[in-house]
C-alpha cells in the first residue's frame, strides 16, 4: 500500500490547480464543475461537484482514498463523505500564508514537498518583487467588489494582493472577515464617502454588469466611476485562493494600478 493517496477527488478548483503544479494529476480522479485551471482539467478528469453540493454516489464509486475541499461552505459534503468512510481534507485558507501552507500540505500529502518549496519560494520571490517595485509609489484607494446585492467588498487575500501591488484597500477593516456577511457594506453612501480611485469587481460566479453600477444613486461622483477606472476581475483568476491568485490574479491587479500610474502622470 502507497505511503500516500493515490485516487484524490477535489472538490474545488485550487487543489486541482496546485496539484497539476506539481506533477501529480495523475493521482487526480474527480473534480469540481467551475474547474477552468489548467483547461485540460476538464477534458481530463470527470465531474463530481459544484460547490456547495456533490455527486455523493459517484465520489462514493471512484473509491477515493482522500478527498480534498475547502471552507465551511463544503462543511456539509465533507461529513457526508466522511460518514460514508472517506478520508476528508478541507483547507480553510483566507490570506496568502494559508494559501502557502495549503501548497506546502499538497507537497507532503504527495511525496512532493521539494517541488512544493519551489513553488511556493517562486510566488514569494514574486510578491517581494513588486513590494519593492511599488514602495514608493503613491497608493491609489481601491474598491473591490466581490457581490452587487447586497454589496460585499474583498476577502482577506484579495486584500493582500491589492497592497502588494501597490494600492490601498478601501475597506481594509473587514478584509479580516472570512465569512461574507460580515464584508457586507450595509450603506452604498460608504462607497461614495470613501471615494476610491479605482473600482475593481469579480461577482463571485455571476458576469459583472457595468450598468448596474453605473446606475447607482450618487456613484457618479466617486472618482473611479468619474474616471471610467472600472476593471472587472475574472473570478477564476482573483476568487480562487491557490495559485491563480498568486499568478495571473495578481498580475491582473497590478497592471490595473501600474496603468492608473500611467494616467495620473
Amino acid at each position: 500500500m502507497s505511503r500516500f493517496p493515490s485516487r484524490i477527488i477535489c472538490l474545488t478548483e485550487e487543489t486541482t490547480e496546485t496539484l497539476y503544479l506539481l506533477g501529480q494529476q495523475d493521482r487526480i480522479v474527480g473534480i469540481s464543475g467551475y474547474t477552468v485551471r489548467p483547461p485540460e482539467a476538464k477534458q481530463e478528469k470527470p465531474i463530481v461537484s459544484a460547490f456547495i453540493n456533490a455527486k455523493i454516489d459517484k465520489i462514493i464509486e471512484l473509491e477515493p482514498d482522500l478527498v480534498l475541499g475547502f471552507s465551511d461552505l463544503q462543511a456539509d459534503i465533507a461529513a457526508e463523505l466522511i460518514r460514508a468512510g472517506l478520508n476528508v481534507m478541507v483547507y480553510n485558507q483566507r490570506s496568502l500564508e494559508q494559501i502557502f501552507d495549503v501548497i506546502h500540505s499538497l507537497g507532503a500529502l504527495t511525496g512532493t514537498v521539494d517541488k512544493a518549496t519551489e513553488l511556493v519560494d517562486g510566488y514569494r520571490s514574486k510578491i517581494e518583487t513588486m513590494q519593492t517595485a511599488t514602495a514608493f509609489h503613491s497608493k491609489p484607494k481601491v474598491y473591490f467588489e466581490e457581490w452587487d446585492e447586497p454589496l460585499i467588498t474583498g476577502i482577506r487575500w484579495v486584500h493582500e494582493l491589492i497592497e502588494v501591488a501597490g494600492g490601498e484597500n478601501c475597506f481594509a477593516e473587514k478584509a479580516e472577515f472570512q465569512d461574507a456577511k460580515r464584508r457586507i457594506i450595509e450603506d452604498n453612501d460608504e462607497v461614495i464617502k470613501r471615494n476610491p480611485d479605482i473600482m475593481m469587481a469579480s461577482w463571485c460566479g455571476k458576469p459583472f454588469k457595468l450598468d448596474t453600477v453605473l446606475e447607482r444613486e450618487g456613484w457618479q461622483d466617486i472618482t473611479a466611476i468619474a474616471n471610467n477606472q472600472i476593471f472587472e476581475i475574472p473570478s477564476e483568476i482573483i476568487l480562487q485562493p491557490g495559485p491563480a491568485a498568486l499568478s495571473d490574479g495578481l498580475d491582473a491587479v497590478h497592471k490595473i494600478i501600474t496603468d492608473w500610474h500611467s494616467i495620473k502622470t
